[in-house]
């Protein structure tokens, strides 16, 4: 997701959904209450980092002076559990069992680390902080300024089965039309109705092997659309002791929202700091281009992914150097431009991409132009995370007789 202050309206759908969801599912709750590495059962030898008041940043991501709460060797598998904001923001009472009651779902299919937060005395200031719980740091070892993190995302799996898509004022792609609802005085966690911002509750449902997303249209007609998890946050700290809104995304990761970017993708991230310090959050079930809303369809997720440090130089750094983050799936390269201006967005994807096919394949900056324009798709990412963004998807296939591919 994204920016967010607000909400507590809400479109629900019915408990049956709820319950049909929650038949096929188990609820994925913390495999343990501290950082370590798992010796037995389905994640043993992964290392494991659960979200805690501990462990846990609410509307920051971590910066220079962040102390890591696990420190993992070059390499290592990190499962991680994430928690969604939707939820359990201030617009929606700062309460998930009692959000999510409203909605049908049982107190057993919220989840404790969720409901162990929101009862802390954590602060979270809702109009100034970014509303993201972000999990980490993890420091790698080996890691220096620099150097590359290359992420691998490994698995990813919905910890329970329902998710929210909110729309608030002031937010999304349609401030000032969107939400229609009017806010009333002195909106707080106790009065959310206040903020009459629009959350829209969608269970998750598996059909074969498929799982999908549902929309409850009325007039028991049913919305339903394919899931295509990945994580919207994902980066490694900056080399500041400034405070790092969680919204806005930046050139070493944060917020992207980049759907592409989901299980067999590889994420590399320029290194600023020791140790890299890690971290991920902001869920997403799955997102359309542009998150026009204001979220994705937001749900708690856990994330397995490998961390492996690349040190500066050496042959095996895509395109020679990586100066901002790069993605990769198996049939794309892709390459991403960040501005809170849209157009100017769009101006640095595009100067990313003729860089990166420069160093990569070695061919004429002239040359790389003329082929992005017939032959690449430049996506928008997402509009609403102050700064915007735009990526592009670089076909691997048109470049198969290049000894530049590491494919």
């Amino acid at each position: 997701m994204n920016y967010g202050i607000a909400g507590a309206v809400a479109l629900c759908c019915s408990v049956i959904s709820v319950q049909a969801a929650a038949d096929d599912f188990d609820v994925l709750q913390p495999l343990a209450d501290k950082p370590q590495k798992m010796t037995a059962g389905t994640y043993a030898g992964n290392y494991y980092v659960p979200s805690t008041t501990q462990t846990v940043n609410w509307g920051y991501l971590p910066n220079q002076s962040a102390k890591p709460v696990l420190t993992v060797p070059s390499g290592s598998a990190v499962t991680f559990d994430t928690i969604s904001h939707e939820g359990i923001l201030e617009d929606q009472g700062r309460d998930p069992v009692a959000y999510f009651a409203t909605k049908g779902v049982a107190e057993d299919q919220v989840l404790d680390d969720a409901i162990a937060i929101t009862a802390s005395d954590f602060e979270h200031d809702f109009y100034n902080d970014g509303p993201h719980i972000v999990t980490g740091p993890v420091a790698v070892e080996g890691a220096e300024p620099g150097d590359v993190l290359k992420v691998e995302v490994i698995k990813l799996e919905p910890r329970v089965p329902y998710g929210v898509i909110s729309n608030r004022h002031g937010k999304g792609a349609l401030p000032g039309e969107y939400p229609k609802t009017e806010p009333e005085p002195n909106p707080s966690s106790e009065h959310p109705e206040r903020y009459a911002n629009v959350s829209t509750f969608a269970p998750i449902v598996k059909d074969g092997d498929r799982w999908y997303g549902t929309l409850d249209a009325g007039n028991e007609r049913t919305i339903r659309f394919p899931l295509h998890p990945f994580m919207g946050i994902m980066g490694v700290a900056p080399a500041t002791s400034e405070p790092v809104n969680s919204v806005p995304p930046s050139r070493i990761g944060g917020n992207a929202d980049i759907n592409d970017l989901g299980v067999g993708s590889t994420v590399y991230y320029p290194i600023e700091v020791d140790g890299g310090l890690f971290y991920t959050g902001d869920s997403h079930f799955t997102q359309g281009d542009g998150e026009v809303a204001l979220t994705a369809l937001e749900g708690s997720m856990r994330a397995t992914l490998k961390l492996t440090v690349l040190k500066s130089g050496k042959a095996e750094l895509p395109g020679k150097q990586v100066d901002k983050l790069l993605g990769e799936t198996n049939d794309y390269w892709i390459t991403v431009g960040l501005d809170e201006d849209l157009d100017l967005a769009m101006k640095d994807a595009v100067r990313e991409s003729i860089r990166f096919l420069h160093q990569h394949y070695d061919i004429d900056e002239a040359l790389a132009l003329a082929y992005l324009s017939a032959a690449t798709d430049f996506e928008v990412s997402q509009v609403v995370d102050k700064t915007k963004g735009i990526h592009a998807l670089i076909r691997k296939a048109d470049f198969k007789e290049f000894d530049g591919d590491n494919d």
